[in-house]
Protein backbone atom coordinates (compact mmCIF):
# COMPACT_ATOMS: atom_id res chain seq x y z
CA UNK A 1 0.00 0.00 0.00
CA UNK A 2 0.75 3.28 -0.90
CA UNK A 3 0.65 5.71 1.99
CA UNK A 4 1.77 8.74 0.60
CA UNK A 5 -0.42 12.01 0.90
CA UNK A 6 -2.78 9.68 2.33
CA UNK A 7 -4.78 11.23 5.11
CA UNK A 8 -5.05 8.79 7.67
CA UNK A 9 -6.61 8.59 11.20
CA UNK A 10 -4.90 6.75 13.72
CA UNK A 11 -7.09 6.04 16.96
CA UNK A 12 -5.60 6.12 20.35
CA UNK A 13 -2.76 8.27 21.69
CA UNK A 14 -0.77 5.65 23.59
CA UNK A 15 2.53 4.10 22.60
CA UNK A 16 1.15 2.18 19.72
CA UNK A 17 -0.88 4.97 18.33
CA UNK A 18 2.13 7.42 18.45
CA UNK A 19 4.61 4.65 16.88
CA UNK A 20 2.02 3.92 14.00
CA UNK A 21 1.46 8.06 13.31
CA UNK A 22 5.52 8.55 13.33
CA UNK A 23 5.76 5.38 10.61
CA UNK A 24 3.08 7.54 8.67
CA UNK A 25 5.64 10.45 8.75
CA UNK A 26 7.73 8.62 7.53
CA UNK A 27 6.07 6.96 4.65
CA UNK A 28 4.91 10.57 3.65
CA UNK A 29 1.23 10.15 4.59
CA UNK A 30 -0.92 12.87 6.61
CA UNK A 31 -1.75 11.45 10.32
CA UNK A 32 -4.43 12.79 12.47
CA UNK A 33 -4.13 11.53 16.18
CA UNK A 34 -6.92 10.92 17.70
CA UNK A 35 -8.80 10.15 21.03
CA UNK A 36 -12.34 9.80 21.84
CA UNK A 37 -11.39 11.29 25.33
CA UNK A 38 -12.02 15.13 25.02
CA UNK A 39 -10.11 15.21 28.42
CA UNK A 40 -6.69 14.02 27.29
CA UNK A 41 -4.09 15.64 28.07
CA UNK A 42 -2.87 17.41 25.19
CA UNK A 43 0.50 18.13 25.92
CA UNK A 44 1.62 15.15 26.79
CA UNK A 45 0.26 13.39 23.59
CA UNK A 46 2.77 15.69 22.23
CA UNK A 47 5.19 15.21 24.21
CA UNK A 48 5.11 11.50 23.47
CA UNK A 49 4.77 12.72 19.57
CA UNK A 50 8.09 14.08 20.08
CA UNK A 51 9.59 15.19 16.66
CA UNK A 52 6.17 14.96 14.99
CA UNK A 53 4.50 17.29 17.97
CA UNK A 54 3.13 19.08 15.01
CA UNK A 55 0.74 16.90 13.71
CA UNK A 56 -2.68 17.14 13.93
CA UNK A 57 -4.57 16.20 17.31
CA UNK A 58 -8.11 15.88 17.49
CA UNK A 59 -9.65 14.94 20.84
CA UNK A 60 -13.59 14.22 21.21
CA UNK A 61 -15.98 13.57 18.62
CA UNK A 62 -14.85 14.03 14.75
CA UNK A 63 -16.70 16.70 12.55
CA UNK A 64 -18.41 15.35 9.91
CA UNK A 65 -16.72 17.35 6.99
CA UNK A 66 -13.16 15.93 8.84
CA UNK A 67 -13.84 12.58 8.26
CA UNK A 68 -14.56 12.83 5.02
CA UNK A 69 -11.08 13.91 4.30
CA UNK A 70 -9.89 10.87 5.51
CA UNK A 71 -9.14 8.28 3.18
CA UNK A 72 -7.40 5.57 5.98
CA UNK A 73 -8.27 4.74 9.51
CA UNK A 74 -5.77 2.79 11.96
CA UNK A 75 -7.23 1.81 15.10
CA UNK A 76 -4.67 1.11 18.08
CA UNK A 77 -4.84 -2.16 19.66
CA UNK A 78 -6.69 -0.92 23.31
CA UNK A 79 -9.79 0.40 20.64
CA UNK A 80 -12.49 -1.91 20.41
CA UNK A 81 -13.33 -3.17 16.83
CA UNK A 82 -17.23 -2.47 17.73
CA UNK A 83 -19.34 0.49 19.12
CA UNK A 84 -20.67 3.96 18.18
CA UNK A 85 -17.16 5.27 16.96
CA UNK A 86 -16.40 2.36 14.68
CA UNK A 87 -20.02 2.63 13.05
CA UNK A 88 -19.53 6.24 12.30
CA UNK A 89 -16.24 5.18 10.65
CA UNK A 90 -18.13 1.94 8.83
CA UNK A 91 -20.92 4.62 7.49
CA UNK A 92 -18.29 7.45 5.98
CA UNK A 93 -17.30 3.72 4.24
CA UNK A 94 -13.67 4.73 5.88
CA UNK A 95 -11.45 1.61 5.49
CA UNK A 96 -10.00 0.12 8.72
CA UNK A 97 -6.58 -1.41 9.66
CA UNK A 98 -5.02 -1.91 13.12
CA UNK A 99 -1.34 -1.05 14.13
CA UNK A 100 0.14 -4.25 13.34
CA UNK A 101 -0.97 -4.52 9.36
CA UNK A 102 0.50 -1.30 9.15
CA UNK A 103 3.62 -2.24 10.20
CA UNK A 104 3.39 -5.46 8.06
CA UNK A 105 2.77 -3.30 5.22
CA UNK A 106 5.67 -1.51 5.61
CA UNK A 107 8.10 -4.02 6.91
CA UNK A 108 10.29 -6.03 5.11
CA UNK A 109 11.71 -9.88 5.68
CA UNK A 110 10.20 -12.73 6.89
CA UNK A 111 8.27 -12.87 10.06
CA UNK A 112 7.46 -15.34 12.82
CA UNK A 113 4.44 -14.71 14.70
CA UNK A 114 3.17 -15.81 18.37
CA UNK A 115 -0.26 -15.65 20.05
CA UNK A 116 -2.10 -17.81 22.62
CA UNK A 117 -3.65 -16.57 25.85
CA UNK A 118 -0.54 -17.23 27.81
CA UNK A 119 3.28 -17.86 27.42
CA UNK A 120 3.65 -15.33 24.57
CA UNK A 121 5.92 -12.85 25.87
CA UNK A 122 8.31 -15.96 26.99
CA UNK A 123 8.07 -17.96 23.63
CA UNK A 124 8.50 -14.57 21.90
CA UNK A 125 11.82 -13.90 24.07
CA UNK A 126 13.28 -17.07 23.60
CA UNK A 127 12.33 -17.43 19.47
CA UNK A 128 14.03 -13.63 19.74
CA UNK A 129 17.01 -14.57 21.13
CA UNK A 130 17.50 -18.02 19.18
CA UNK A 131 16.65 -15.72 16.02
CA UNK A 132 18.85 -12.74 17.32
CA UNK A 133 21.93 -14.92 17.75
CA UNK A 134 21.49 -16.66 14.50
CA UNK A 135 20.82 -13.67 11.81
CA UNK A 136 22.54 -10.57 11.49
CA UNK A 137 19.13 -8.72 11.30
CA UNK A 138 16.08 -9.56 13.60
CA UNK A 139 13.65 -7.80 15.56
CA UNK A 140 11.63 -8.73 18.50
CA UNK A 141 8.17 -6.36 18.48
CA UNK A 142 4.66 -6.64 19.46
CA UNK A 143 2.82 -6.87 22.73
CA UNK A 144 6.35 -7.56 24.42
CA UNK A 145 6.97 -4.10 24.40
CA UNK A 146 8.34 -2.50 20.76
CA UNK A 147 5.35 -1.70 18.72
CA UNK A 148 6.09 -3.10 15.46
CA UNK A 149 5.71 -0.06 13.65
CA UNK A 150 8.66 1.44 15.43
CA UNK A 151 10.55 -1.15 14.17
CA UNK A 152 9.08 -1.71 10.02
CA UNK A 153 11.21 1.06 8.61
CA UNK A 154 14.30 -0.56 9.54
CA UNK A 155 13.97 -4.10 8.29
CA UNK A 156 15.24 -5.38 5.46
CA UNK A 157 14.98 -8.03 2.73
CA UNK A 158 17.02 -10.12 4.57
CA UNK A 159 15.78 -9.49 7.99
CA UNK A 160 13.90 -11.73 10.56
CA UNK A 161 11.39 -10.35 12.39
CA UNK A 162 9.62 -12.07 16.08
CA UNK A 163 6.23 -10.67 17.04
CA UNK A 164 4.28 -11.27 20.21
CA UNK A 165 0.57 -10.37 18.81
CA UNK A 166 -2.40 -10.35 20.87
CA UNK A 167 -6.16 -10.78 19.57
CA UNK A 168 -6.52 -7.33 20.01
CA UNK A 169 -4.32 -7.19 17.28
CA UNK A 170 -5.54 -9.65 15.36
CA UNK A 171 -9.15 -8.31 14.58
CA UNK A 172 -7.79 -5.76 12.41
CA UNK A 173 -5.61 -7.84 10.17
CA UNK A 174 -5.85 -8.40 6.38
CA UNK A 175 -2.52 -9.36 4.57
CA UNK A 176 -0.75 -10.07 7.74
CA UNK A 177 1.41 -13.33 7.19
CA UNK A 178 3.73 -15.18 9.42
CA UNK A 179 6.46 -17.61 7.64
CA UNK A 180 6.02 -19.69 10.80
CA UNK A 181 3.00 -19.08 13.22
CA UNK A 182 2.27 -20.32 16.65
CA UNK A 183 -0.92 -20.60 18.48
CA UNK A 184 0.59 -21.31 22.40
CA UNK A 185 -2.70 -22.23 24.04
CA UNK A 186 -6.56 -20.66 24.25
CA UNK A 187 -8.60 -19.96 27.95
CA UNK A 188 -10.79 -17.86 28.55
CA UNK A 189 -9.40 -13.86 28.36
CA UNK A 190 -10.66 -11.13 27.13
CA UNK A 191 -14.26 -11.90 27.53
CA UNK A 192 -15.11 -8.54 28.09
CA UNK A 193 -14.51 -7.58 24.33
CA UNK A 194 -14.59 -10.88 22.66
CA UNK A 195 -17.68 -12.13 24.17
CA UNK A 196 -17.78 -15.27 23.52
CA UNK A 197 -15.13 -18.32 23.41
CA UNK A 198 -15.95 -19.33 20.12
CA UNK A 199 -14.98 -15.73 18.92
CA UNK A 200 -11.74 -15.46 20.56
CA UNK A 201 -10.74 -18.65 19.34
CA UNK A 202 -11.76 -17.77 15.68
CA UNK A 203 -10.06 -14.51 16.09
CA UNK A 204 -6.94 -15.96 17.65
CA UNK A 205 -6.94 -18.66 14.46
CA UNK A 206 -6.50 -15.42 12.36
CA UNK A 207 -2.91 -15.47 12.33
CA UNK A 208 -2.89 -18.02 10.50
CA UNK A 209 -5.22 -17.31 7.35
CA UNK A 210 -2.42 -16.02 4.89
CA UNK A 211 -0.25 -18.66 5.21
CA UNK A 212 0.46 -21.56 2.74
CA UNK A 213 0.75 -25.19 2.76
CA UNK A 214 4.68 -25.18 2.73
CA UNK A 215 4.73 -22.44 5.85
CA UNK A 216 4.09 -23.53 9.25
CA UNK A 217 1.86 -23.21 12.36
CA UNK A 218 2.99 -24.74 16.14
CA UNK A 219 -0.22 -25.53 17.84
CA UNK A 220 -0.61 -27.51 21.25
CA UNK A 221 -1.74 -30.81 21.07
CA UNK A 222 -3.36 -30.46 24.30
CA UNK A 223 -5.40 -27.69 23.77
CA UNK A 224 -8.93 -27.97 24.10
CA UNK A 225 -9.87 -25.71 21.24
CA UNK A 226 -7.13 -27.35 18.98
CA UNK A 227 -9.75 -28.74 16.50
CA UNK A 228 -11.33 -25.57 15.63
CA UNK A 229 -8.18 -24.13 14.75
CA UNK A 230 -7.07 -26.67 12.47
CA UNK A 231 -10.12 -26.34 10.47
CA UNK A 232 -9.06 -22.61 9.67
CA UNK A 233 -5.33 -23.63 9.04
CA UNK A 234 -3.69 -23.72 6.03
CA UNK A 235 -0.47 -24.01 7.06
CA UNK A 236 1.41 -27.42 7.72
CA UNK A 237 0.90 -27.84 11.48
CA UNK A 238 3.78 -29.17 13.78
CA UNK A 239 2.26 -30.19 17.53
CA UNK A 240 3.76 -29.87 21.02
CA UNK A 241 2.60 -31.47 24.13
CA UNK A 242 3.81 -31.55 27.61
CA UNK A 243 1.10 -34.65 28.42
CA UNK A 244 1.88 -37.34 26.02
CA UNK A 245 4.14 -38.83 23.76
CA UNK A 246 3.46 -37.69 19.90
CA UNK A 247 4.28 -40.05 16.70
CA UNK A 248 4.92 -36.28 14.90
CA UNK A 249 5.86 -33.86 17.08
CA UNK A 250 7.91 -32.45 20.17
CA UNK A 251 6.81 -33.42 23.77
CA UNK A 252 8.13 -34.28 27.36
CA UNK A 253 8.60 -37.29 28.18
CA UNK A 254 9.58 -38.17 31.70
CA UNK A 255 12.19 -34.97 32.08
CA UNK A 256 13.13 -35.16 28.76
CA UNK A 257 12.14 -33.00 25.93
CA UNK A 258 11.65 -35.33 22.43
CA UNK A 259 11.51 -34.86 18.96
CA UNK A 260 9.75 -37.53 16.54
CA UNK A 261 9.35 -38.06 13.13
CA UNK A 262 7.49 -41.20 11.59
CA UNK A 263 7.39 -42.51 15.53
CA UNK A 264 11.45 -42.20 15.13
CA UNK A 265 12.44 -40.18 18.69
CA UNK A 266 15.19 -38.41 19.13
CA UNK A 267 16.63 -36.62 22.26
CA UNK A 268 16.57 -32.82 22.63
CA UNK A 269 17.87 -32.09 26.50
CA UNK A 270 16.78 -32.88 29.98
CA UNK A 271 14.35 -30.23 31.62
CA UNK A 272 17.11 -29.90 34.42
CA UNK A 273 19.52 -28.05 31.86
CA UNK A 274 16.95 -25.27 31.51
CA UNK A 275 16.99 -22.44 33.53
CA UNK A 276 13.59 -21.90 33.62
CA UNK A 277 10.83 -23.42 35.93
CA UNK A 278 6.83 -24.60 35.16
CA UNK A 279 5.55 -27.28 33.00
CA UNK A 280 4.02 -24.24 31.24
CA UNK A 281 7.76 -23.41 30.32
CA UNK A 282 8.91 -26.68 29.45
CA UNK A 283 5.44 -26.00 27.15
CA UNK A 284 6.90 -22.49 25.94
CA UNK A 285 10.28 -23.91 24.77
CA UNK A 286 9.18 -26.45 23.13
CA UNK A 287 6.84 -24.52 21.09
CA UNK A 288 10.00 -22.21 20.53
CA UNK A 289 12.04 -25.27 19.47
CA UNK A 290 9.49 -25.96 17.16
CA UNK A 291 9.04 -22.86 15.55
CA UNK A 292 12.84 -22.05 14.97
CA UNK A 293 13.38 -25.58 13.72
CA UNK A 294 10.46 -25.06 11.31
CA UNK A 295 12.05 -22.30 10.18
CA UNK A 296 15.36 -23.74 9.20
CA UNK A 297 17.71 -22.98 12.33
CA UNK A 298 20.13 -25.34 12.90
CA UNK A 299 18.59 -27.16 16.05
CA UNK A 300 22.22 -27.27 18.08
CA UNK A 301 22.01 -23.32 17.88
CA UNK A 302 18.37 -23.36 19.11
CA UNK A 303 19.14 -26.13 22.10
CA UNK A 304 22.31 -23.99 22.79
CA UNK A 305 20.43 -20.44 23.53
CA UNK A 306 17.47 -22.53 25.19
CA UNK A 307 19.94 -23.99 27.92
CA UNK A 308 21.15 -20.40 28.92
CA UNK A 309 18.12 -18.89 28.49
CA UNK A 310 16.37 -16.78 32.12
CA UNK A 311 12.74 -16.23 32.94
CA UNK A 312 11.55 -12.43 31.43
CA UNK A 313 10.61 -9.77 33.32
CA UNK A 314 7.36 -9.86 35.33
CA UNK A 315 6.77 -13.16 34.68
CA UNK A 316 7.64 -15.77 37.71
CA UNK A 317 10.72 -13.67 38.13
CA UNK A 318 12.54 -14.04 41.31
CA UNK A 319 12.74 -10.99 43.58
CA UNK A 320 14.78 -11.88 46.88
CA UNK A 321 14.77 -13.63 49.75
CA UNK A 322 13.95 -12.26 53.39
CA UNK A 323 14.38 -14.46 56.15
CA UNK A 324 14.41 -17.62 54.25
CA UNK A 325 11.29 -16.62 52.00
CA UNK A 326 11.36 -16.32 48.39
CA UNK A 327 9.42 -13.49 46.60
CA UNK A 328 8.09 -13.90 43.21
CA UNK A 329 6.82 -11.67 40.45
CA UNK A 330 4.41 -12.57 37.99
CA UNK A 331 2.26 -9.70 37.53
CA UNK A 332 2.22 -10.61 33.67
CA UNK A 333 -0.07 -13.57 35.28
CA UNK A 334 -3.37 -11.24 34.21
CA UNK A 335 -5.93 -13.97 33.80
CA UNK A 336 -6.63 -17.25 36.20
CA UNK A 337 -5.16 -19.55 33.78
CA UNK A 338 -1.47 -17.68 33.79
CA UNK A 339 -2.43 -17.44 37.74
CA UNK A 340 -2.04 -21.28 37.91
CA UNK A 341 0.68 -22.05 35.77
CA UNK A 342 2.55 -19.47 38.11
CA UNK A 343 1.05 -21.29 41.77
CA UNK A 344 2.19 -25.04 40.27
CA UNK A 345 5.85 -23.49 39.29
CA UNK A 346 6.24 -22.50 43.46
CA UNK A 347 7.91 -25.58 45.43
CA UNK A 348 7.11 -24.54 48.90
CA UNK A 349 4.07 -23.25 50.58
CA UNK A 350 3.07 -20.34 49.23
CA UNK A 351 1.18 -17.00 50.16
CA UNK A 352 -0.57 -15.23 47.29
CA UNK A 353 -1.18 -11.54 46.28
CA UNK A 354 -4.18 -11.75 43.75
CA UNK A 355 -6.83 -9.11 42.31
CA UNK A 356 -6.88 -6.57 40.65
CA UNK A 357 -9.43 -5.08 37.14
CA UNK A 358 -12.43 -7.38 36.10
CA UNK A 359 -12.41 -9.15 32.89
CA UNK A 360 -15.30 -10.85 33.38
CA UNK A 361 -13.36 -14.30 34.27
CA UNK A 362 -14.19 -17.32 36.48
CA UNK A 363 -11.89 -18.21 39.20
CA UNK A 364 -13.06 -21.37 40.22
CA UNK A 365 -9.89 -23.47 38.28
CA UNK A 366 -7.62 -20.63 39.67
CA UNK A 367 -9.06 -21.60 43.54
CA UNK A 368 -9.06 -24.95 42.46
CA UNK A 369 -5.09 -25.13 41.78
CA UNK A 370 -4.68 -23.78 45.27
CA UNK A 371 -4.40 -27.10 47.29
CA UNK A 372 -1.68 -28.29 48.74
CA UNK A 373 -0.21 -25.21 47.55
CA UNK A 374 -1.46 -21.89 48.77
CA UNK A 375 -1.44 -21.26 52.32
CA UNK A 376 -2.59 -17.40 51.91
CA UNK A 377 -4.58 -15.40 49.96
CA UNK A 378 -4.32 -12.32 49.92
CA UNK A 379 -6.86 -9.64 47.28
CA UNK A 380 -6.98 -6.12 46.08
CA UNK A 381 -8.61 -4.32 43.50
CA UNK A 382 -11.87 -4.21 42.13
CA UNK A 383 -12.07 -8.16 42.14
CA UNK A 384 -11.24 -8.76 45.51
CA UNK A 385 -14.47 -9.37 46.99
CA UNK A 386 -15.74 -11.64 44.03
CA UNK A 387 -12.59 -13.89 44.22
CA UNK A 388 -12.86 -13.84 48.27
CA UNK A 389 -16.21 -15.09 47.82
CA UNK A 390 -15.09 -17.47 45.10
CA UNK A 391 -12.41 -18.87 47.64
CA UNK A 392 -14.95 -19.22 50.29
CA UNK A 393 -17.34 -21.40 48.16
CA UNK A 394 -14.61 -23.78 47.37
CA UNK A 395 -13.87 -24.03 51.20
CA UNK A 396 -10.76 -21.86 51.08
CA UNK A 397 -11.02 -19.40 53.84
CA UNK A 398 -7.64 -18.10 54.50
CA UNK A 399 -8.02 -14.95 53.04
CA UNK A 400 -7.38 -11.05 53.83
CA UNK A 401 -7.94 -8.18 51.85
CA UNK A 402 -5.95 -5.05 51.34
CA UNK A 403 -6.12 -1.73 50.25
CA UNK A 404 -3.29 -1.60 48.24
CA UNK A 405 -0.52 -3.97 46.84
CA UNK A 406 2.07 -2.35 49.25
CA UNK A 407 -0.33 -3.83 52.46
CA UNK A 408 -0.66 -6.69 50.75
CA UNK A 409 3.20 -7.22 50.71
CA UNK A 410 3.24 -6.41 54.19
CA UNK A 411 0.65 -9.01 55.03
CA UNK A 412 2.27 -12.11 53.55
CA UNK A 413 5.70 -10.43 55.57
CA UNK A 414 3.90 -11.12 58.71
CA UNK A 415 2.32 -14.53 57.57
CA UNK A 416 5.40 -15.94 55.99
CA UNK A 417 7.56 -18.39 57.57
CA UNK A 418 11.11 -19.38 56.68
CA UNK A 419 10.60 -22.03 53.41
CA UNK A 420 7.69 -20.44 52.51
CA UNK A 421 7.06 -18.36 48.93
CA UNK A 422 5.35 -15.26 48.44
CA UNK A 423 3.71 -15.15 44.76
CA UNK A 424 2.73 -11.87 43.06
CA UNK A 425 0.13 -13.53 40.13
CA UNK A 426 -3.07 -11.63 40.30
CA UNK A 427 -5.18 -13.65 37.94
CA UNK A 428 -6.56 -9.99 36.56
CA UNK A 429 -5.51 -7.07 34.44
CA UNK A 430 -3.81 -4.31 36.83
CA UNK A 431 -5.90 -1.73 35.43
CA UNK A 432 -7.63 0.61 37.62
CA UNK A 433 -4.42 0.32 40.21
CA UNK A 434 -1.96 0.59 37.51
CA UNK A 435 -1.07 1.68 34.06
CA UNK A 436 -0.08 -1.74 33.39
CA UNK A 437 1.53 -4.76 34.85
CA UNK A 438 4.79 -3.58 33.99
CA UNK A 439 4.21 -1.00 36.56
CA UNK A 440 2.79 -3.43 38.97
CA UNK A 441 5.04 -5.65 38.86
CA UNK A 442 7.97 -2.92 39.34
CA UNK A 443 6.03 -0.98 42.34
CA UNK A 444 5.73 -4.96 43.58
CA UNK A 445 9.71 -5.41 43.21
CA UNK A 446 10.22 -2.11 44.60
CA UNK A 447 8.46 -2.33 47.58
CA UNK A 448 9.99 -6.21 48.45
CA UNK A 449 13.45 -4.70 47.96
CA UNK A 450 12.97 -1.95 50.98
CA UNK A 451 11.95 -4.55 52.81
CA UNK A 452 15.00 -6.44 52.47
CA UNK A 453 17.08 -2.89 53.04
CA UNK A 454 14.50 -1.96 56.12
Amino acid sequence: MNFKGKRVLVVGCGISGVAAAALLVNKGAIPTLFDENEKADREKIKERLGEISDINIILGKPEDDFLEEQELVVLSPGVPCEGPLISLFQEKKLPIIGEIELAYLCSKGRLLAITGTNGKTTTTALVGKIVEEYYESAFIVGNIGIPYTKMAEETKDESVTVAEISSFQLETITEFHPTVSAVLNITPDHLDRHHTMENYVNIKSRITQNQRAEEFCILNYEDPHREQIEKQCPATIVYFSSKRELPDGYYLKGEDLKYASDKVEEQLLNINEMKLLGIHNVENVLAAIAMTESFGIPRDHILKVVRNFTAVEHRIEYVATINDVEYFNDSKGTNPDAAIKAVQAMNGPTLLIGGGYDKSSSYDEWIESFQGKVKLLVLIGQTREKIAECANKHGFHNVLLADSLEEAVEQCYKNAKAGDRVLLSPACASWGMFPNYEVRGKIFKDIVNNLREN
